[in-house]
């Protein structure tokens, strides 16, 4: 009992030395006078035991001394946490309903975009210019008046200009108009309350339950500080499941028939149900003016041309080994970080042999999956600036030429790696020549494609140099699942383009993780940043920090253009697609915003909830930039239309 007061005397005393230091007004504080409660029955509690009292007195007084002990530590460590975490709850709480209402919005239009027209269509006018507008607005002005002329109110808006917090305020007002005004409309149409009479519904798939499931699982683990920690488990059983199912499916598919010919019953047609129901069954057959809805059955020989049913049973399993291969080669995370992998050994001066001839196989690799779509100047591009990131990182020391087994001439390989640049820059200009010739000019639609496929290319160029040597097994095995996935999975199985959206989106995420990644900002490789420069410069620095650390997602997004922007038949996929990929990553952030804001006092706001919010930020800024390239890419149709 004498050790234990002891040492909760000297936990108490020092919580309320911080106490002192951070609140002028702190003899005040409950937890305060609680603790000096507790010294005076402390100290006649070392009185009785210095006079060798055993008796129940004694005993009693321990136990009241130690329970008050606790009291006070619990009560300051509450005082602590509210006055040195201060937020400005009132910014918080705005921004909070901004991104809610953005969010709403998305939801609502779901069954309008991907059952109609594949626009969204936000009725603005009408609701600004309403009374409803005008009377938020006004309460809203109220309240922020009353805030910022509180006597505790020192906020970021209340620092604001009043033109700027007008301009919010009209902002959310709006929103929440909008927000009225497409509930309203819905109801008279009947969106939510009848199905539409031309496309009966049928079953959902057990792809599409996965993809729902999981997509919902991973935005509700992202309250769990452990999950967060551990994200890539989350994404690696995700991937992994969505291969099993895929298995499931092929075979259903190949082994369905009556007879001993291998059938495959291909995407079943599906009409919007509800907001979910259309996220998940995006079928293109809505373009076509009479879709017909008897046909459920095609022969894979039909389908497939020369691709053999053997190699569509074997692809998903081949994913699945593909993706346990990469899981050793960076161990990631918290738990398993100190673990040893492919990637420390390679990494090692032992092994440079072994890590030169894997980058060189793992270039190789790459050249051959990337060069098959490209015109004949991009190839040689690529193989040339293939080449240049070999010789790159040869002359940094890291990887060795047969010719030159020692570390001699060791430099910053600048000159290599601005060389490397001359490439990449060459390769998007081409694609992008090509896209706007297929714009401008409206050529045939193999331009188009093959000036997607350049930037593309021109891409994976630029993360083959970015990378480190010991990852681009990584890229090279991306470019295998991507090849594996068109061939055999995506085009025999007809997906429509929302399920092909949503499995790029996943694949991206773990790729993300497979080259080493984390939720903590320790794990972002900023020697990427400074490839190329002799000395700092902040934007280039910058952007190549970002892009080698979301080379996954980038990637796999810029493939889906291309997948999507190759089948002329899809009609309007590409713009369904951009809607899905924007809504897929604004849920996690929406809900990840309100999960950091209800959870700001948690024990690890900071170790672990906060970097996981910058990560989310960042990839939420590369989303709008990739839907941007998705609706520039999309007018092309249009145009051509």
């Amino acid at each position: 009992m004498r050790e234990q007061l002891r040492f909760l005397h000297l936990n108490t005393l020092q919580l309320s030395k911080l106490l002192q230091e951070n609140v002028p007004s702190y003899e005040k504080d409950p937890g305060f006078e609680q603790f000096k409660v507790a010294e005076r029955l402390h100290g006649n509690w070392v009185r009785l035991h210095l006079e060798e009292n055993h008796s129940d007195v004694l005993l009693g007084l321990g136990t009241k001394v130690l329970r008050q002990y606790l009291g006070a530590l619990k009560t300051l460590s509450l005082a602590l946490s509210t006055q040195v975490a201060h937020y400005d709850i009132y910014s918080m709480a705005v921004g909070t309903v901004m991104v809610l209402e953005v969010l709403t919005l998305f939801l609502l239009s779901t069954p309008h975009v991907l059952c109609r027209k594949a626009e969204l269509d936000v009725p603005l006018l009408s609701p600004v210019f309403s009374l409803l507008f005008y009377l938020i607005f006004l309460v809203l002005s109220a309240i922020h008046v009353l805030v910022c002329t509180s006597s505790e109110s020192s906020c970021y808006l209340c620092s604001l200009p009043w033109l700027a917090v007008g301009g919010v305020m009209v902002l959310v007002s709006a929103l929440l108009c909008v927000i009225v005004s497409a509930l309203i409309r819905m109801v008279i149409d009947g969106t939510l309350l009848k199905k539409s009479a031309a496309y009966p519904s049928s079953g959902w798939s057990e792809v599409d339950v996965l993809l729902l499931l999981g997509t919902v699982g991973h935005v509700l683990s992202l309250g769990a500080s452990s999950f967060v920690e551990e994200e890539h488990q989350t994404w690696y059983f995700l991937v992994n499941t969505l291969c099993l199912a895929l298995s499931q499916e092929t075979c259903r598919s190949c082994f369905v028939g009556d007879d001993c010919e291998p059938q495959h019953h291909f995407h079943v047609e599906q009409g919007c149900v509800d907001i979910l129901a259309c996220t998940l069954k995006d079928s293109t057959s809505y373009s076509t003016p009479k879709p017909d809805r008897t046909r459920k059955g095609v022969s894979l020989s039909e389908a497939q041309g020369s691709c053999k049913w053997w190699t569509v049973l074997a692809s998903p399993w081949l994913v699945l080994i593909c993706c346990r291969l990469l899981r050793s080669l960076n161990q990631t995370g918290v738990q398993g970080a100190h673990r040893p992998d492919l990637s420390h050994w390679l990494t090692s001066s032992d092994h440079k042999v072994q890590l030169s001839g894997l980058a060189a196989l793992s270039l190789a690799v790459i050249f051959m999956l990337v060069q098959k779509g490209c015109s004949l100047v991009s190839k040689a591009a690529l193989a040339l600036g293939l080449l240049g990131v070999f010789c790159y990182r040869a002359a940094t020391g890291i990887v060795l030429f047969p010719w030159q087994p020692d570390n001699k001439g060791i430099s910053k390989g600048i000159i290599e790696a601005r060389f490397v640049y001359v490439f990449v820059l060459g390769i998007l200009f081409t694609g992008t020549k090509d896209l706007l010739k297929a714009q401008v000019i409206a050529t045939d639609f193999k331009t188009k494609t093959i000036g997607l496929w350049e930037i593309h290319s021109g891409l994976v160029l630029l993360a083959a140099l970015l990378l480190r040597p010991h990852n681009l097994p990584v890229l090279a095995f991306s470019l295998l699942i991507q090849t594996i996935m068109t061939k055999f999975i995506w085009k025999p199985l007809r997906h429509d383009a929302a399920e092909i959206t949503v499995m790029h989106y996943w694949f991206g995420q773990a790729f993300f993780y497979f080259q080493g990644n984390s939720n903590n900002i320790a794990t972002i490789d900023i020697s990427a940043g400074f490839v190329g420069l002799d000395a700092y410069m902040e934007v280039p620095a910058a952007f190549l920090t970002v892009f080698g650390t979301y080379v996954g997602p980038v990637l796999w997004a810029s493939h889906l253009v291309h997948f999507l922007s190759s089948e002329e038949s899809n009609g309007s996929a590409l713009s369904r697609a951009c809607f899905c990929y924007a809504l897929i990553c604004s849920v996690p952030v929406a809900t990840y915003i309100v999960l950091v804001t209800s959870l700001r006092y948690h024990l690890f706001i900071w170790s672990v909830f906060s970097p996981k919010l910058l990560y989310e930020g960042m990839h939420l800024l590369i989303t709008a930039a990739l839907c941007a390239v998705f609706t520039a890419t999309d007018q092309t149709r249009h145009t051509k239309v």
